[in-house]
């Protein structure tokens, strides 16, 4: 299984930007994808998850401001970043549990990194 990420830029505060995910692979389901963010500390935050059923969790943060949606059928998930600030710079990755091999496991994509300038 492998992970591909794209959407990452420079952007002004402000402005928008659209992240996507999408799974390769021998895949039968996928029970939840999900973007995280990786900052100074070199922690990974999570940013949002969808469910297979379309649940979605955002972080305090970035409420009202991003939509996480998922295509089941490609195997992708979008993060459409709006009102973008400084501090939402960072490496963002996205991660898959799905099965592949019989049981569920997590895949992380590459990172692809958003830079906000103020």
């Amino acid at each position: 299984v492998q992970l591909q990420a794209s959407g990452g830029g420079l952007v002004q505060a402000g402005g928008s930007l659209r992240l996507s995910c999408t799974a390769s692979g021998n895949i039968r389901s996928i029970n939840t994808m999900g973007w995280y963010r990786q900052g100074p500390t070199n922690q990974r935050d999570l940013v949002a998850s969808i469910t297979y059923g379309g649940r979605t969790n955002y972080a305090d943060s970035v409420k009202g401001r991003f939509t996480i949606s998922g295509d089941n059928a490609k195997n992708t998930v979008y993060l459409q970043m709006n009102s973008l600030k400084p501090e939402d710079t960072g490496v963002y990755y996205c991660k898959q549990i799905l099965d592949a091999a019989g049981y569920y496991a997590q895949y992380w994509g590459q990172g692809t990194l958003v830079t906000v300038s103020s």
